[in-house]
């Protein structure tokens, strides 16, 4: 084979030119009609791949056609960002945060360190510093950017484990470290907690889930006497994991006696603020994160609540030597920075798990700046006012009960009747709202009961949105009453 003299994946500037221009045009007829749509697309299993050419090209597709079925999967998609999406915790984005995917994947720096990223490297450690201002945590914070709230928590307990059992145990194993270690959350904790756990070898059963008082909140007291009853019996508590809105109802643990308890004890304490954190920009809920700022470490997602795009997750603390001794090596040639001295040999790998990272700062940046943070805290207030609004309507009503106290931006209710098992009749009447298209609501288990959940994390929805999705849920209890 001879060696090229012309790439045979380049492409002419007129075919560049081409390819901006349809492929914006996607967007931005998607971005226009995206209230018009209904919230999930009539499918079924395979019908997305039927809507597409079936073999892999050897020669290529046009670009015409391509868009073509671009459309297609847009038009079969589930659509978070649409008004009436009030299903689990996914915000729209932000046109600017989608721009800024673009422009990071044109670049396509891999963000490792700032020799192989310096641009990269410096705007996300600024933007790690934004956030943790942003949420009265630290102005100085420090971390890094993650895939999600999952992979911040799990880096978290890592980081958490190594600060009580040393760094040796990267050598010999948890299995040569002692007894048992036990790590400290509420009921209500996300699955997270116990999935990372379980990967980090601590064990699903050391995850003493504590339970929670009627307002779903961790009760301190039982959180007190777990922690005695373990050291008693010889195991080894470590971390205590706080929520700052939790997944199920959007309420906020007593953090500021939860992080009383933990510096008692000598605990790390990790909030898990990946949904609830930027609920701290309502002037009206400051007084529920009261104590955040003594946490050890604190999760939060950019793309759950301040509108960026998948994927977006952040873990911020502020002892970056135990981050560094828990990551750091000097054993793989290949990442050692030669010549470079100070903040140019900084490097992501030596606080997280990833090796290759994507420039998942550029749209945080371009979100935070484009709107500034007064207009996201607005648009994050009007998130929790629609929640309180819907809470309303759902007390003020004879078909419906409020199952929990709206705290954030979670409001979990059901529809009651004559029929005497309630919980079914509810999954009859989500599963029918879901696949009608209307409005989109997800379920979760609340007092032992089965609770239609709205959340509410998206700056299109309007109060006409909550009525219309009221009137959906209305319609479709009509025809699941028995």
């Amino acid at each position: 084979m001879s060696l090229r003299t012309q790439s045979s994946l380049d492409v002419s500037e007129e075919a560049l030119q081409e390819i901006s221009t349809e492929a914006n045009k996607l967007v931005f007829e998607y971005l226009t009609t995206i209230s018009d749509r209904p919230v999930r697309a009539e499918n079924y299993a395979g019908k997305t791949v039927e809507s597409l050419a079936a073999e892999l090209s050897t020669e290529g597709i046009s670009l015409s056609q391509l868009l073509d079925e671009c459309r297609a999967i847009l038009d079969l998609s589930r659509h978070n960002g649409h008004p009436r999406f009030f299903g689990y915790v996914a915000s729209p984005s932000t046109p600017i945060g989608a721009y800024g995917d673009l422009i990071a994947s044109a670049l396509n720096a891999n963000i490792t360190c700032w020799r192989s990223g310096p641009a990269g490297t410096e705007v996300e450690r600024m933007v790690v510093r934004w956030l943790g201002s942003l949420i009265n945590y630290d102005r100085d914070a420090k971390g890094l950017l993650t895939s999600g709230g999952s992979m911040a928590n799990m880096i978290a307990l890592l980081v958490a484990n190594r600060r009580k059992s040393g760094v040796a145990v990267a050598r010999s194993g948890l299995w040569n470290s002692g007894s048992p270690m036990t790590v400290y959350a509420s009921s209500e904790v996300h699955m997270s907690i116990a999935k990372a756990a379980d990967i980090l070898g601590f064990g699903r059963d050391y995850v003493r889930e504590i339970k929670c008082d009627d307002r779903q909140r961790m009760q301190v007291d039982l959180l007190r006497e777990s922690i005695e009853a373990d050291r008693r019996e010889g195991l080894r508590p470590f971390c205590v994991v706080g929520s700052a809105g939790t997944t199920n109802t959007g309420v906020v643990d007593p953090l500021s006696d939860i992080a009383a308890l933990a510096k008692e004890f000598d605990l790390w304490f990790h909030v898990d603020g990946a949904y609830g954190a930027p609920g701290i920009l309502d002037e009206r809920k400051k007084h529920l994160f009261a104590g955040l700022e003594l946490a050890d470490s604190v999760s939060l997602d950019p793309h759950k609540w301040l509108y960026v795009p998948v994927d977006a997750g952040c873990l911020l603390f502020r002892d970056d030597a135990a981050a560094r001794a828990t990551f750091s090596t000097d054993e793989a040639d290949y990442i050692k920075t030669h010549g470079y001295v100070d903040e140019e040999a900084f490097a992501f790998w030596d606080y997280g798990v990833e090796l290759s990272r994507r420039f998942r700062a550029l749209k945080v940046w371009l979100t935070l700046q484009y709107y500034g943070s007064r207009r996201i805290a607005e648009a994050i207030s009007e998130d929790i006012s629609l929640a309180e609004y819907l809470g309303e309507v759902v007390s003020n009503a004879d078909d419906f009960e409020l199952l929990a106290p709206v705290e954030l931006s979670i409001c979990c209710f059901r529809y009651i009747s004559s029929e005497t098992d309630l919980d079914k009749l509810n999954e009859r009447i989500m599963e029918r709202v879901q696949k009608g298209g209307r409005a989109y609501l997800s379920n979760a288990t609340v007092n032992g009961h089965f609770a239609l959940r709205a959340c509410i994390t998206n700056f299109r929805t309007t109060k006409s949105d909550i009525d219309e999705t009221v009137a959906a849920i209305r319609d479709a209890a009509k025809n699941c009453v028995s």
